[in-house]
């Protein structure tokens, strides 16, 4: 015999106030504490640069940097991200200056669609500040997390190499 399903509602109070610091500002937010930081950041604070792929951490369209380090958002309750400092595709540029890792995506064209381009920069980032771009094979290896459809590989491995020789790291 089949059981019957259970239908549980939360009450209608259980949204969980929040403040999280994204891109050097302080954002507040009252959300249901179930929510994921994908869906915080492009829902509820209007920042769509990070992409919602495959929503359950296997292509990495959703990096962002959490204290420094690359995460992947749709596993990330927003929540659990409140007093660190989250970095996005749209943090990274200084004013009218495109991150080095930006401009060498443009230079070596490394995106076609462009879909995966923001999370690929935001682990392309992390690959060099981790000095995990020491040899083609290291960068493939550290950047095998985010995948490309178009396969846009050889460029991007270019791309974060020339970066990595730019920043001297």
């Amino acid at each position: 015999m089949d059981a019957e399903p259970i239908t549980i509602e939360a009450p209608e109070d259980a949204a969980a106030d929040a403040t999280l610091r994204v891109n050097g500002r302080s954002r507040h937010l009252r959300i249901d504490p179930r929510v994921t930081l994908l869906d915080a950041l492009r829902d509820h604070l209007g920042l769509t640069g990070t992409k919602k792929g495959c929503d359950r951490g296997e292509c990495g369209a959703c990096t962002v940097h959490i204290d420094g380090r690359r995460v992947l958002s749709c596993l990330t309750l927003a929540v659990m991200a409140e007093g660190r400092e989250i970095t996005t595709i749209e943090g990274l540029a200084e004013s009218d200056r495109l991150h080095p890792v930006q401009a060498a995506f443009i230079e070596h064209d490394a995106f076609q669609c462009g879909f995966c381009t923001p999370g690929q920069i935001m682990s392309a980032v992390a690959c060099i500040r981790e000095g995990h771009a020491g040899s083609d094979g290291e960068i493939r290896e550290f950047m095998s997390g985010n995948l490309c459809r178009c396969a846009a590989y050889p460029q991007i491995v270019a791309a974060v190499r020339a970066a990595a020789a730019a920043t001297g790291i």
